[in-house]
């Protein structure tokens, strides 16, 4: 039973997200390593299938390890230096321009390929203009460029006609000399230049996840912890949100813990992290970072809340909110395999509905996906209640941002003290700051009701 609504939940994501996003723009920055991977066809038919169902998409793809592989063939030496934001960019000279643009356009073509496979057809075309980042540094820059400006009439017109338009690291100035362009400034101009819906980094590094990088505590804290058809604490492993401020915070730690990082690992999820920024700040409501090589990755990322990466939004995400009438099939749903279990107390739609204004309810996409309720119960005292999370989303510390969400109420309400009343999940609010208390310090119209066959523990913090 279990299983079977899990799966009618991700259907009705599914189709949430259709409709939110259907008709949209979104880009697509490929890196070439994704490319050798085996599973690169299967990307290529989900991206192929956004296309067919209304998603107008874009892509960019990385060519930088196919260069290098072109021009170490051919005997050409290639140094970097410092381009757009202080990131390492390739020097390109006069006699590797060619080879440059064949390799890119090679690896373009690949994409064009598979989506002809699918019977979806592409257009590798001149759709960046550039210019030549010049001295930089005192480093002649030759013919390595940045975007001057994104061709859009263009570009729109593929879209318009079906189409999925291919943009490679190429762009020519007015006078036609070609410029090696890095192919996330280009990701990031068309992102921008088209009102992209979404940008997805598409990698081999998968973005980041809670255990695996060092994160600021204000992250740690709010989704290191879960809470759901029971209690559990947890460090998996799991994939975060992130908003333009914390992936600026979480930019800095890895900065400050890894100055002495030499692998090259670290460095490549930094300059995306940094891209996801950069494209946030652009206007681009929601940057994604996926592992290529992950079969289906792009479409759990999609068309699901939990999804499948690193996702850095701008746009309202998640909230927590008060209850609403329509909410009540969600609390029960949330509520019921608790209640019986006996974590939770029985309560039905009607005492719900009775008490609604009590409730409270953290909301993802518009899918309720935890609650909880204060109860004020006289005296200066309120009591926390009812605090059930979807299990499904047990990495993201949903309870955790209930209750506090419900102390910092408490506190505004004026309240001195809350309690709860609880069977199983002591040690999970021990966590929190709360501590055991004798039946005796609850205030008389709690005591009243306090049942006896039930034996809770109380457990208090002092505000």
């Amino acid at each position: 039973m279990n299983s079977t609504l899990s799966q009618v939940n991700l259907i009705r994501e599914a189709f949430h997200y259709q409709n939110r996003f259907e008709g949209s723009v979104m880009v697509f920055k490929i890196d070439f390593p994704v490319t050798e991977d085996p599973g690169f066809p299967y990307l290529m038919k989900d991206l192929a299938l956004l296309a067919k169902t209304g998603f107008r998409i874009v892509i960019v793809p990385g060519a930088r390890e196919a260069i290098d592989e072109v021009l170490k063939q051919y005997g050409i030496n290639s140094a970097y230096g410092t381009g757009v934001g202080q990131e390492p960019v390739r020097i390109t000279g006069a006699r590797a321009i060619p080879f440059v643009e064949m390799a890119a356009f090679h690896t373009a073509t690949r994409f064009m390929t598979f989506l002809s496979g699918s019977r979806v057809d592409a257009v590798i075309g001149n759709f960046v203009r550039a210019r030549g980042l010049g001295v930089v540094n005192g480093t002649d820059m030759e013919h390595t460029g940045t975007v001057d400006k994104i061709y859009t009439d263009s570009i729109c017109r593929v879209l318009n006609l079906g189409m999925v338009p291919v943009l490679p690291c190429i762009g020519r100035s007015p006078s036609g000399k070609p410029y090696n362009v890095p192919c996330d400034e280009i990701a990031l101009a068309v992102s921008a230049a088209l009102g992209a819906a979404k940008l997805f980094i598409v990698s081999v590094q998968g973005g980041i996840r809670r255990g695996n990088f060092p994160l600021p505590e204000s992250i740690e804290m709010r989704d290191g912890v879960s809470f759901g058809g029971g209690v559990s604490e947890r460090d998996d492993g799991s994939l975060i949100r992130l908003t333009p401020q914390e992936t600026e915070a979480v930019i800095e730690s890895f900065t400050i813990a890894n100055a002495g990082d030499v692998t090259g690992c670290l460095p490549k999820i930094l300059r995306e992290l940094k891209l996801a920024l950069r494209a946030s700040r652009a206007g681009v409501e929601r940057v994604h970072i996926i592992d290529g090589r992950e079969e289906g990755a792009v479409l759990k990322e999609l068309f699901s809340n939990l999804g499948a990466g690193t996702m850095i939004y701008t746009d309202v995400y998640e909230s927590i909110r008060p209850l609403h009438s329509r909410d009540l099939p969600d609390i029960l749903r949330l509520t019921e395999p608790l209640m019986q279990g006996g974590v939770l107390i029985r309560r039905t739609a009607e005492q719900i509905q009775e008490k609604k204004d009590d409730y409270v309810v953290f909301e993802i996409d518009g899918s309720v996906r935890a609650c909880g309720a204060l109860f004020d119960r006289g005296e200066g005292q309120g009591e926390i209640a009812s605090v059930a999370a979807d299990p499904l989303y047990a990495g993201m510390n949903l309870g955790r941002r209930i209750v506090g969400f419900l102390i910092e109420k408490a506190r505004k309400n004026r309240m001195s003290r809350v309690f709860v009343l609880t069977t199983v999940t002591q040690d999970w609010f021990e966590t929190l700051g709360f501590r055991e208390a004798a039946v005796d310090s609850l205030p008389e119209l709690k005591r009243q009701l306090y049942d006896k066959v039930r034996r809770s523990k109380v457990f208090a913090l002092e505000l």
